[in-house]
């Protein structure tokens, strides 16, 4: 792997599935996360994978979820390059400016806080 690939991330770079993370990759992925969201609270991280800030985001956030102790919130993540239509859909749905990377907490099926680039951190889910 070359250097730039290092600093950018390389085209052969992996991308490491946390095991907290439930993955949105349908409109049905996301109503299950909303209807979630009545009996628990839920985050949406939206995450830009071919954007070097968006990645840095990410990793310092499971960086943070992995050092707290147990949560009562479900996390999803909504990969915006492959899933564009369901962020949009966000978007339009909750009236919340589009941003990546994004974090969106949801509690009674509405969203109560919502935070992007270097905001994101798991203080604002709790």
């Amino acid at each position: 792997m070359s250097f730039l690939d290092k600093i950018f991330g390389g085209k052969q770079e992996q991308e490491e599935s946390k095991s907290f993370w439930n993955v949105i990759r349908s409109e049905e992925d996301l109503e299950k996360a909303i209807k979630q969201s009545h009996e628990r609270r839920i985050a949406i991280f939206k995450h830009s994978t071919s954007c070097f800030i968006s990645k840095t985001v990410l990793k310092n956030f499971e960086k943070e979820v992995e050092n707290s102790e147990g949560q009562n919130v479900s996390l999803y993540f909504l990969d915006l390059l492959a899933f564009r239509p369901i962020s949009n859909k966000i978007a339009e749905d909750f009236r919340i400016r589009h941003e990546s990377p994004q974090l969106i907490v949801f509690e009674n099926g509405q969203p109560i806080n919502n935070a992007s680039h270097q905001d994101i951190s798991l203080s604002q889910i709790l």
